[in-house]
């Protein structure tokens, strides 16, 4: 994964004092665009569009790779704070290009949001950063998936994949089959000497996680190995089984 530590450490004080400066929307962008070049390495007079028209329509930014679209850009002005509701017009974008990435960012936060086009346009927020809270360290962690070497190998797909891989639904889903609950138990049993009912130890274990958590993955429920069917009883043979010959068989 590329290193852009040192080149957001020295554009960061650029952007905080965007922030509190209150620069527009227009003077915003500008700044965003640098991040896009010396941060996140992208060429902008070729991969880095302005003004992109979709469908009549205009986005803040779009970056290109080998001439497609790959992510779009909704800019808000710096001391603007970032909401959900702010996509909304980037979403109608993504759908008519089925654009998966758009990013809400007015230099300072940055969200990024992954869309889906089965049933209607929904989307999912992949990642937050707010530069002037989190530790350069972990903001960097998630704004290299933005980096155009990221983009061009599939690592901020591949990013995506696991972060759907490891939500609440996959792994409760993981959990709460018999097989996983029977491991649960065995390991209870060794190091309390209690042999818990599936049922309860289940309903322990759905307790733990958090209200909203509880509301994700939907009621408790076991998901059941499949019924081992029962072997068949040999048939009786009809042959007389051969007799253990005596010492004086011979």
């Amino acid at each position: 994964m590329p290193d852009i530590r040192s080149d957001l450490k020295k554009m960061l004080p650029h952007l905080l004092k965007a922030r509190e400066d209150n620069l527009n929307e227009a003077d915003t962008v500008q700044r965003i665009i640098k991040v896009c070049e010396n941060v996140l390495g992208y060429d902008g007079l070729s991969e880095i569009t302005s003004e992109t028209k979709i469908k009549e329509k205009y986005v803040d930014l779009a970056i290109k790779l080998d001439g497609t679209v790959r992510l779009l850009v909704e800019a808000k002005a710096a001391a603007v704070p970032l909401k959900d509701k702010h996509i909304e017009q980037a979403q109608s974008y993504a759908a008519h290009a089925n654009i998966p990435w758009v990013l809400l960012t007015n230099g300072v936060e940055w969200n990024l949001y992954h869309l889906s086009f089965e049933e209607g346009i929904e989307y999912v927020t992949a990642f937050s950063v707010d530069l002037s809270d989190d530790d350069i360290g972990a903001a960097c962690d998630k704004l290299q998936y933005l980096h155009r070497q990221s983009l061009k190998k599939g690592d901020l797909d591949a990013f995506w994949d696991e972060q759907v891989a490891l939500s609440p639904e996959p792994i409760a889903k993981a959990l709460f089959c018999e097989a996983s609950l029977k491991l649960i138990r065995r390991e209870l049993k060794k190091s309390t000497g209690l042999l818990a009912d599936l049922e309860t130890l289940a309903t322990a274990l759905h307790n733990m996680f958090s209200v909203e958590t509880r509301e994700r993955i939907g009621p408790m429920r076991i998901r059941r190995g499949k019924a081992q069917r029962k072997p068949k009883p040999k048939e009786a043979d009809t042959e007389q089984p051969a007799t253990s010959e005596g010492p004086g068989d011979q």
